[in-house]
């Protein structure tokens, strides 16, 4: 099959299995945050995605660097003041540490996203799975094929 993953029937990886890298992977804003400091938070880490929280810590949406980009192309530059709180997207994909990580692979890959954010009970953010970070710790483990993880990785691009 073109285009879709083949996951070896004895997947058991995690999402906790990349507790370390996603936890790095993780930058938050408040939804009072202008777009300037959600891009400065952004150029801080290796991601292409923020997670704007509710006072309580909730992810209330996230904002990614394409979105950014797009609406510093409406304003002047140093002059936007658009707050993250209307700019995020609300209608998150999102996923929780235990869940496998192929089957989040598949949900990434089945939406075209690159980052998902990992959630606690309380919809608090605990980190941001990267699709490459994921794949390469299925490859480890011998659960992709090779070429099946090439298909992947060209037909995903970079959003």
């Amino acid at each position: 099959k073109q285009g879709r993953l083949e996951i070896h029937p004895m997947h058991t990886l995690r999402v906790t299995h990349l507790n370390a890298v996603m936890h790095s992977r993780l930058a938050t804003v408040t939804l009072q945050t202008t777009l300037l400091q959600a891009a400065q938070r952004l150029s801080e880490t290796h991601i292409g995605l923020v997670v704007v929280c509710h006072p309580d810590g909730a992810m209330a949406g996230v904002i990614s660097k394409s979105d950014i980009v797009r609406q510093i192309g409406h304003c002047m530059g140093s002059a936007c003041h658009t707050l993250a709180s209307a700019l995020m997207t609300t209608d998150v994909i999102c996923c929780e540490p235990t869940a496998l990580l192929s089957d989040v692979l598949t949900m990434m890959q089945e939406h075209g996203l690159v980052h998902v954010p990992v959630l606690d009970p309380h919809k608090r953010p605990l980190g941001v799975v990267n699709a490459r970070d994921a794949l390469r710790a299925l490859v480890a483990e011998g659960e992709y094929e090779q070429s099946l993880l090439f298909d992947y990785v060209m037909g995903v691009g970079y959003h």
